[in-house]
């Protein structure tokens, strides 16, 4: 099977490039406009493989989709090019709106025109799978569990550009017809994220005996995914999901801020003890809280395992052990995006930033 991969060179899409073509045996285009989070050398395993090609172009680009479909012909779509950090989508909205939902649509026109051209068997076998996020569906209290059939009500831009994609790729499917599978998941984290996001951001931090800050009280929870179990989730709904339908992935691992961080503290302690840092959880602050800061996402997965037989390998103290190792064993990745991309700042502070920062400096 040839797949097109959108987004490719970014945290999730690497792992599904990787994935599909190094377990999986698939053929692979690799779709990536190359912005800040992306990062070639997570791909490095693929460099010299037959079955993996890299296109540098943009989903926004219609003419480019229109050929690249001809040239490649595809079997399948894995669209995963997205912004995706909330904090930035409060910063400025425009790339969000942008790629998120003009970028899908161009896509899913692009696809469209392609697949209503193939031969039957062909048009029959084809699936569009749109890659999207739980934050779709709001907060949670205390108690329950986003399923398929949940409310969407996002509450960041980032969130509501995500919700309008995911109702963008089902009207797709039932106006047009086009075979087109919805995924919605739960926190990722593992080797090779950016490091804006808090788990990647905090080893980097505990490991130099720089501040950790944690928003509001640290009390908010969320469901972490290890990134190889979200790639193999994506092959399984690529293979066997059914068309029109929703599913949920989730990593089955609540925990709330404080307890993330904790944990990647006590972690460094063991891995990288520091006399002159100490223990790393006296690093530990607590910081404004980011503007519509959602309480609780917690993922009810149970559609995709009973379906699909898919259930997560790793527990959240294996995966994070996993996680912080490779970041030890590997500054040669992180340490160019540490010095001249994201060097730990806060950002998601909406425009009124400079203002907002002194006085969060004040308190």
């Amino acid at each position: 099977m040839k797949v097109l991969v959108t987004g490719g060179a970014g945290f999730i899409g690497s792992a599904v490039c990787r994935h599909l073509v190094m377990s999986a045996g698939h053929h692979v285009v690799n779709l990536d406009s190359l912005t800040y989070a992306s990062n070639p050398a997570s791909l490095a395993p693929l460099a010299h493989d037959e079955r993996y090609s890299f296109v540098h172009g943009d989903i926004c680009d219609a003419v480019m989709l229109r050929q690249l479909f001809d040239r490649e012909q595809p079997d399948a779509v894995l669209h995963l090019a997205a912004e995706s950090h909330v904090d930035r989508s409060i910063d400025g909205s425009h790339d969000f709106i942008q790629t998120n939902i003009v970028g899908t649509h161009c896509l899913l026109e692009a696809a469209r025109t392609y697949w209503e051209r193939l031969p039957a068997a062909r048009r029959d076998l084809f699936r569009f799978v749109h890659v999207s996020t739980d934050e779709v569906y709001g907060s949670l209290g205390p108690e329950g569990l986003f399923s398929e059939t949940t409310a969407y009500s996002p509450n960041s831009p980032y969130s509501a550009s995500k919700a309008a994609s995911d109702h963008l790729a089902n009207a797709w499917y039932h106006t047009y017809g086009l075979p087109v599978i919805v995924t919605n998941c739960s926190n990722n984290y593992g080797p090779r994220q950016f490091p804006e996001k808090l788990i990647p951001l905090m080893i980097l931090n505990g490991l130099e005996g720089s501040t950790l800050p944690i928003y509001g009280s640290g009390e908010n929870v969320r469901d972490w995914l290890y990134v190889d179990d979200h790639a193999e989730a994506l092959e399984l709904v690529l293979d066997k999901g059914r068309p029109g339908e929703k599913y949920n992935i989730g990593g089955l691992n609540e925990r709330t801020n404080v307890e993330v961080v904790e944990a990647i503290c006590d972690l460094l302690d063991e891995m990288r003890p520091d006399r002159g840092i100490g223990e790393r959880r006296s690093l530990i602050r607590f910081v404004t809280d980011r503007r519509g800061h959602d309480q609780r996402y917690a993922i009810d997965a149970s559609r995709i395992e009973a379906e699909l037989g898919w259930r997560p390998r790793e527990k959240f103290e294996t995966g994070l052990r996993k996680t912080v190792e490779w970041y030890l064993a590997n500054a040669d990745w992180w340490m160019p995006l540490r010095n001249e991309v994201y060097g730990g700042e806060r950002i998601g502070l909406g425009p009124d930033r400079e203002k907002a920062e002194k006085a969060a400096a004040a308190r």
